[in-house]
C-alpha cells in the first residue's frame, strides 16, 4: 500500500491529505477519517448478497498502516463508523481494536451510527454529536449549521470527474475544500462517489493509487 500525501494549510494549521482517504493533523498527531461503514458487508450478506468479507479486512489494514505511518496518537471518525445492525463485521472490528489500546478514539456520530448504546459501551470511543478542537469543529453532515470554527465533515462521499484522453472522463474520490469547510472522502472502499453535491467555490483534491492533486 502506497501512502501518497499533499500538505495544505487550513485555519493556520498544517494538514496532510492522503490517497488512502484520510487526513492527518500534524500538530495534534491526529488521524481523521469518515464513513467507514463497518457492518455494511455483513449486512448485505445477511440479505443474500454475496459481498466478500475481505473488503472490511482491507479497510482495517489500510487504517492500521496509516496509524503506524503517521504515528498517530488520536483517531477521529467523523461519522458513520457503523452501517447497520450488530453483526459479524463488528465483532471483527472489536478484535482489531485490541491492537491499538494506547490510542485515543473519538466518534462524531453520523446518521448510520444508530447501534445500541450497549455496543458502543464495549468500544473505546468517546462519542459526540459534534466535537470541537480549536480551530476545527468536527461534524458528520455538512448541512448541520455551524457559526464559528472551520468545519471538517463527511457524509456525502465526495467524488469529482477529471478529463482523460479524448472525451473520456474519469471519476475519482476527493477532498472538497471551501473557505470554511473540508469534506472528507468516505474511508471505506465499499462506497459510491457523489459528484453532484459540490458546494460553491470548492477546491477539489482528487487522488489515485499514486498521488494526491488539486483538480
Amino acid at each position: 500500500m502506497k501512502i501518497a500525501t499533499l500538505d495544505i494549510n487550513l485555519a493556520s494549521e498544517n494538514l496532510i491529505l492522503t490517497n488512502q482517504r484520510a487526513l492527518f493533523w500534524t500538530d495534534k498527531s491526529t488521524l481523521i477519517i469518515s464513513d467507514i461503514h463497518i457492518g455494511k458487508t455483513a449486512h448485505f450478506r445477511r440479505h443474500g448478497i454475496p459481498i466478500p468479507h475481505q473488503i472490511l479486512e482491507k479497510d482495517l489494514e489500510r487504517l492500521a498502516n496509516l496509524i503506524s505511518h503517521f504515528k498517530a496518537k488520536t483517531v477521529i471518525v467523523v461519522g458513520d463508523l457503523f452501517h447497520a445492525e450488530n453483526n459479524t463485521d463488528i465483532e471483527l472490528f472489536k478484535q482489531w481494536l485490541q491492537s491499538f489500546k494506547t490510542l485515543k478514539w473519538i466518534l462524531v456520530k453520523g446518521n448510520h451510527d444508530w447501534l445500541s448504546k450497549s455496543i458502543l459501551k464495549g468500544l473505546p470511543f468517546e462519542v459526540f454529536t459534534n466535537y470541537v478542537v480549536s480551530p476545527f469543529r468536527f461534524i458528520h453532515d455538512k448541512q448541520q449549521k455551524t457559526t464559528e470554527a472551520f468545519t471538517i465533515s463527511g457524509h456525502i462521499h465526495p467524488g469529482v470527474f477529471i478529463k482523460g484522453k479524448g472525451r473520456q472522463r474519469i471519476k475519482l474520490p476527493c477532498f472538497q475544500v471551501t473557505h470554511n469547510q473540508l469534506i472528507l472522502p468516505a474511508f471505506s472502499l465499499f462506497t459510491g462517489l457523489n459528484t453532484r453535491d459540490i458546494p460553491e467555490n470548492t477546491t477539489c483534491f482528487a487522488f489515485t493509487d499514486e498521488a494526491v492533486f488539486e483538480v
